[in-house]
């Protein structure tokens, strides 16, 4: 299997969720998501605090080694200790903040292509530090197209003629949560990625059908909150 470019891969992500927004009415950006509590504009600032992070990291060289990779850096979410739902309560004051949600808009379309570029320039053999790891550029890389294209799956249900991920990106994400299965775990294989994804990562529960053939492995969903 050829090897993915991971600034690639962020490039395809980011530019499919610009697909998805750009051109919406205030009442769209305002439709509910798959995250509990935020609306579509909601969602999208969260995901402009991630390119914000991926500018600050690449910008900011660490020194290495890696404490974790692409895979390992998930286990610890999610943390359990409140701060997910402070966050979740502080990005929606946050969005409501905006006189209106295309201003959010077009704060992504500013934030999301500089840290695309931002990532093609990095050093490919550096390290970055972010939310008390530090791991490769690459992994680092690859752990940003993962939550976007978990989030673009999470935006799109209340806009049906919204574009899907795109391919390479998908492949990441799907490669994730390969990862973070037991090794003994084979999903069922009539799961296209989309319900992988979405089963993974508890959008959509497992059918009883899913735990017969899942095993034990079943315990171990979702494999990322």
């Amino acid at each position: 299997m050829t090897a993915i470019r991971q600034d690639e891969a962020l490039a395809q992500a980011y530019d499919a969720i610009t697909a998805v927004v750009t051109d919406r009415t205030d009442a769209d950006l305002q439709r509910p998501t798959r995250c509990l509590g935020w609306l579509v504009a909601d969602l999208l600032f969260h995901l402009i605090g991630d390119a914000q992070r991926a500018l600050v990291a690449l910008a900011n060289p660490a020194e290495g080694p890696a404490d974790v990779d692409d895979v390992s850096y998930w286990r610890g979410f999610p943390s359990g200790d409140g701060d997910d739902a402070r966050h979740a309560w502080w990005v929606r004051r946050s969005a409501a903040a905006f006189d209106r949600p295309t201003g959010i808009v077009r704060l992504w379309e500013d934030t999301a292509p500089a840290a695309v570029r931002a990532a093609a320039a990095a050093d490919p053999a550096g390290y970055v530090s972010t939310q008390g790891h530090v791991l490769r550029v690459p992994d680092f890389l690859a752990t940003l197209t993962t939550e976007a294209v978990v989030h673009h799956l999470d935006l799109t249900p209340e806009l049906p003629d919204a574009p899907p991920p795109g391919p390479l990106a998908v492949r990441v994400a799907v490669a994730t949560m390969d990862g973070l299965l037991s090794d003994e775990a084979v999903r069922p294989g009539a799961w296209d990625d989309q319900e992988f994804l979405l089963k993974a990562t508890g959008r959509v529960p497992l059918t009883d059908r899913d735990r017969l053939e899942l095993g034990e492995s079943a315990g171990w969903f979702p494999l990322l909150g």
